[in-house]
């Protein structure tokens, strides 16, 4: 037997054509074209030196040659089926879960898109979220990824990319409104109830804006987040500043005031080194990164 044999596929065009007994219904069950079948077979009765087949008006007849390989190639074609087999169970067994932690307004329907269009290309891909505000440490694993808002991130060993600004603005329930009317401006202020947030987060830039400006007895409510925020607001407590990207849609809100750009906050997403070692983590990273720029382009707050 001649030993430059090295086509392995041929093996499977040859199976296809011995056991439906036409190069024609083997293309169908192949996907390939009849003639590039009939070549193939003849390319490998070429490279063996021997006639695999008799061709007459009624199909394909294998010879004794092809009767007498046929055990062999079977079990060449188990052997291939079994290969590709563990390969794709290595490849599931390895893939480590990635973990990602966010406070809870950002594991939005867009953020699920994300996710679902990422594991569409990369099906062995697992997830683990984790819906906190609190900042995870995720050089003890708790973590592999985080999307933290923060004017700035202060540890230098940490990955960051600036995902969006947080654009803020002043907001208040329709009924507040009714009964108090709502400033203009800073210096119409004086007077109005306001809902703040709570000490954990008085690095928080917006936060720090307003406190500055009002009064501490007309801070009537301290929020942990900006959902419990928008749910004080809406109880019609006072005036809280809230991310425009969700408290525009909320319609029993209204928009009564603006707050300047420089102390708007500032998403990122953060990975600790050696969880950015991992490739899943690395190609996550690149994936994610522009698709949640993207879902706050609406509100401009890029």
């Amino acid at each position: 037997m001649n030993n430059r044999f090295s086509n392995w596929s041929d093996l499977k065009v040859f199976l296809a054509v011995l056991r439906t007994g036409s190069t024609l219904a083997a293309s169908k069950e192949l996907d390939m074209s009849q003639p590039t079948v009939a070549r193939r077979i003849e390319a490998l009765e070429h490279v063996l030196g021997v006639t695999l087949f008799e061709k007459d008006t009624r199909g394909f007849h294998p010879t004794d040659m092809a009767k007498a390989i046929l055990a062999d190639t079977e079990k060449a074609e188990a052997a291939i089926a079994s290969l590709a087999h563990k390969v794709a169970e290595t490849r599931r067994d390895s893939a480590r879960v990635i973990k990602i932690t966010a406070p809870s307004m950002s594991f939005s329907n867009n953020f699920a898109t994300i996710i679902a269009d990422f594991t569409a290309n990369h099906p062995e891909a697992q997830f683990e979220f984790v819906s906190s505000n609190k900042v995870l440490d995720l050089f003890a694993g708790e973590a592999d990824l985080a999307v933290r808002f923060a004017a700035e991130i202060q540890d230098t060993r940490l990955i960051c990319t600036k995902l969006t600004t947080v654009r803020s603005a002043l907001y208040a329930s329709k009924d507040y409104i009714s009964k108090y009317g709502f400033p203009s401006t800073p210096a119409e202020f004086a007077g109005h109830k306001f809902i703040a947030y709570s000490p954990s987060r008085s690095s928080h830039t917006v936060n720090t804006w307003l406190e500055a400006l009002i009064s501490p007895d007309q801070v009537v409510s301290r929020c942990p987040d900006p959902e419990s925020a928008i749910t004080t607001t809406k109880a019609g407590f006072g005036i809280s500043p809230l991310p425009v990207s969700i408290a525009n849609s909320e319609e029993s809100l209204v928009r009564c005031g603006d707050i300047p750009e420089e102390v708007f906050t500032k998403s990122w997403l953060v990975i600790s080194p050696q969880a950015y070692r991992r490739p899943e983590v690395k190609a996550f990273a690149a994936f994610f990164a522009p698709r949640f720029r993207a879902m706050f382009a609406y509100t401009k707050s890029i």
